[in-house]
């Protein structure tokens, strides 16, 4: 299934425009938060990606970092998805993904980092089974480089492989 990224509960009356950042759903949160606990308990979804960036350095000049599974392989994120009706009648089915305090390792680029499931934990979260407990379980190794600043320029070069190629700056 494909999906609209940041969130939009079902019971959204708005715009979409008045969404608040809905991009991560904090694992202290995603159980109490009105935007989330109903996805939680009922829609779960794992986000199937290659890598993710983060960036460091001054705002004016920001330093894209890729992460990737060490293994090479994919990872796993924990996510949620909901499908709400536009003004229009159109059902629009959106999504987000789960988010925790970062790692030691991690911590050095950011302060919170994405909730891993390893394969072994894909069956309880998808049931329900699990709680947020299986959302701060121990992340897969990563591995990090810098990229191109072309990642900066949103829509630029967005499916462009090249893009989490290492960059000699």
């Amino acid at each position: 299934m494909s999906a609209r990224w940041w969130l939009v509960p079902g019971w959204w009356k708005r715009s979409l425009k008045e969404v608040p950042s809905t991009f991560n759903a904090r694992v202290e949160t995603v159980d109490t938060s009105a935007m989330f606990r109903d996805s939680f308990k009922r829609r779960r979804c794992i986000v199937p990606a290659s890598g993710f960036y983060e960036w460091t350095g001054p705002k004016e000049d920001r330093t894209p970092h890729y992460f990737s599974a060490a293994d090479g392989g994919l990872l796993g994120i924990a996510g949620l998805w909901d499908r709400w009706r536009n003004p229009e009648g159109a059902d629009i089915i959106s999504c987000t993904m789960v988010v925790r305090d970062a790692d030691e390792w991690t911590s050095k680029y950011h302060d919170r980092m994405p909730s891993f499931l390893q394969p072994d934990q894909f069956n309880a979260w998808m049931s329900g089974e699990a709680g947020k407990e299986i959302l701060r379980s121990t992340p897969p190794q990563l591995q990090e480089w810098i990229v191109s600043k072309q990642v900066n320029k949103t829509g630029q070069g967005d499916d462009d492989p090249r893009s989490i190629e290492l960059s000699l700056i």
